[in-house]
Formats: structure tokens, C-alpha cells, sequence
């Protein structure tokens, strides 16, 4: 028995040596935290786990994200409302982000690892609701220098929505007049500051609570919607920014001037009002354009456009943020913390 015990101690000083040639098992694929959904439905169906962090392909960005944006868009991916877009499980949601450029794919010219940036994302890559996303340069600007990373996470949908329904859609110009419902919400107030930078006189809807906020952001004439209709007040616009549709939707068509353009980000304007009136009808679904992001940019390190952020959640509290935008009575933004500020 005692030479068996030798000859076993001898056999594994052999062996030794030989393990370590044996080349070590490739270390697992690095991992991160998202929010992630593998089924449509309420806000139950929101995760925290633990997924792949993504690789940039040649023509994409992958960010470290510092802090994303919650849009009431979101909440509609997530209840299946464009469940047509087929968009395989698991689906990361999350369109804003901001944070510090991680890694580059070979094709990108115009940022480098460590920039900071703000970006709209294309959830057909990864969304944003997670420690990494993945950007195109046509969805990323740099981040303004006069925001932190929250604070520039609360920008890319909204602001570039009222750009693009304002500038681009409406050519919005100096002296006309623009009436923007929900004046006090993400959008709104956005657009709010952008026609006021235009030159535009500009009437607000907003509810009591509201009221100072629409003339801190510079609305001329504001207008409190439980109290009063704003057909009484708003007459002869030129443009009217329509985010809340329905019945404010139908009883506006009557306030705009002839020739004048409804922008509804919502729904289809009723093609027989806008002929029964002369005017023209727009739904506006927002596209990424990483120009437009770079001009809103500079405005708000022009100190021309605040940014209001009511409240932050933690990445692992999404379920509630998605809740509270839900309501529809948020001031600004809501933004999701994912790490913290770099230095």
C-alpha cells in the first residue's frame, strides 16, 4: 500500500509540469447590466440582468453609458405598441444616452476612446437603458460642455423632436407665432426655448402648477388648460405643436391661420379639417441627425436653452421612471444614473 501512495505522489510531480503547458479555457465574454425585456406587456416585464456588452461593428461607437434619458416613447415599445417593427428578444430599450466613448470600429473619423458624447440610439442596435450602448456617428455629438452627463442625457429625443417639428417641418422664422401644447413637458419645453431663440412669439399650455415654469422658459403668453380653453386665447397662429392630440388635436385646427401647418407628434391631422380651414397637417416621427444634436448643443452652452431634469433613478429602478413618466404630468425630463460623472 505504501509503494501504491509513492507512486501516486511521483505520478502527480510528473503531471505537473505538463499541466501547465495545457493552453487556459478562453475567459468568459465580457458581461453588463440593462434593463431588458423578453416580452411585451406592463412595466412588470423590465429586468435588471446581466447580458453581453456589445461589440462595435466598423461603423459604430460603443459607449460607456453614464446616463440615459426615459421618454413616454419607451413605455410604448414595451407595451407592443410597435410590436409590428419585429424587433427580436431580448430588447434593450432606451433611446438617450450620454457618457464617454469606450471603443471605436475602424470606419469612425470623428470621435476617439475618452470623448464624451450624447447621442440618440437606434434600438436596432442596443438601447440605451444599459451600462454600454452602441451609436452610429450619425446618431452621436459631442456632449455640450456646460452639462453634465444627466443633464445632456435629458436632450437628444426631446430636442431634436422640436427642432425637427419647429425648424425643419414648420421653417419656423422670426415674428411668426407658435402654439405649443404641453408646454412644460420634455418636448415642450424644449420647444419652447428653440422658438424663442428663433425669434417666435410663443403661447404655452401647461396646467396651474405649470404656469411660472412656462414663463421661466419664455413663453409669452401661457395658458392654463384647466382653467381655460386656449381657442379663447391662441388666434391666427402660424404653427401649433401638438403632443397631446385627441380632442386638443380637433379644437385646434380652428386656431391656426390660413396657410399656417400643424405639427402633431401623436397623430395623423384629419386631412378634411385641414382643407376646411387652409392649412397644412404634419405627423412628425423623429429621425437621428448628429448636426442637428450639435447645434442644439451649442445653443445650450450659449446659455439660449435649459435644460430641466425633475428627477434621476438608478438603472435597477427603470420599472418606477417608466411609472412616473407614465403619468404624464412630468416637468422636464427623467433620467436613469448608470455610473458616475468622470472626472
Amino acid at each position: 500500500m505504501r509503494i501504491g501512495r509513492e507512486l501516486t505522489v511521483l505520478a502527480a510531480f510528473a503531471i505537473a509540469p505538463m499541466l501547465l503547458l495545457i493552453p487556459k479555457a478562453e475567459s468568459a465574454a465580457p458581461t453588463m447590466k440593462a434593463i431588458v425585456i423578453h416580452e411585451y406587456g406592463g412595466p412588470e416585464v423590465l429586468k435588471y440582468e446581466d447580458v453581453p456588452r456589445p461589440e462595435p461593428q466598423p461603423d459604430q461607437i460603443l459607449v460607456g453609458v453614464i446616463a440615459a434619458g426615459v421618454n413616454p416613447v419607451d413605455g410604448l415599445i414595451r407595451s407592443g405598441v410597435f410590436a409590428n417593427e419585429k424587433r427580436a428578444f431580448p430588447i434593450i430599450l432606451g433611446g438617450d444616452i450620454a457618457g464617454v466613448v469606450e471603443k471605436v470600429g475602424s470606419k469612425i473619423k470623428k470621435f476617439k476612446a475618452g470623448d464624451p458624447v450624447f447621442a440618440y440610439v437606434s434600438l436596432d442596435n442596443s438601447g440605451g437603458y444599459a451600462q454600454y450602448a452602441l451609436v452610429t456617428e450619425r446618431e452621436a455629438a459631442p456632449k455640450p460642455k456646460s452639462l453634465t452627463c444627466v443633464e445632456a442625457a435629458a436632450v437628444p429625443i426631446v430636442a431634436m423632436t422640436a427642432w425637427q417639428a419647429l425648424i425643419d417641418t414648420a421653417k419656423l422664422s422670426s415674428g411668426q407665432t407658435v402654439l405649443i401644447h404641453g408646454g412644460s413637458g420634455g418636448v415642450g419645453s424644449f420647444a419652447i426655448q428653440i422658438a424663442k431663440a428663433r425669434g417666435a412669439k410663443v403661447i404655452a399650455t401647461a396646467s396651474t402648477a405649470n404656469q411660472d415654469f412656462l414663463k421661466q422658459l419664455g413663453a409669452d403668453v401661457t395658458i392654463d388648460y384647466t382653467k381655460q380653453r386656449f381657442e379663447d386665447i391662441a388666434k391666427d397662429v402660424d404653427i401649433v405643436l401638438d403632443s397631446i392630440g385627441k380632442d386638443t388635436l380637433a379644437r385646434s385646427y380652428a386656431v391656426v391661420k390660413k396657410g399656417g401647418i400643424i405639427v402633431s407628434l401623436v397623430a395623423r391631422p384629419n386631412q378634411a379639417e385641414l382643407e376646411k380651414h387652409g392649412i397644412r397637417g404634419v405627423a412628425l416621427s423623429v429621425e437621428p441627425n448628429s448636426e442637428q444634436l450639435a447645434e442644439i448643443g451649442k445653443l445650450i452652452d450659449e446659455k439660449k436653452i435649459r435644460v430641466i431634469v425633475s428627477q434621476t433613478f438608478p438603472l435597477s429602478e427603470a420599472r418606477q421612471a417608466q411609472e412616473q413618466v407614465a403619468t404624464g404630468h412630468t416637468r422636464g425630463k427623467i433620467v436613469l444614473k448608470i455610473a458616475d460623472e468622470p472626472k
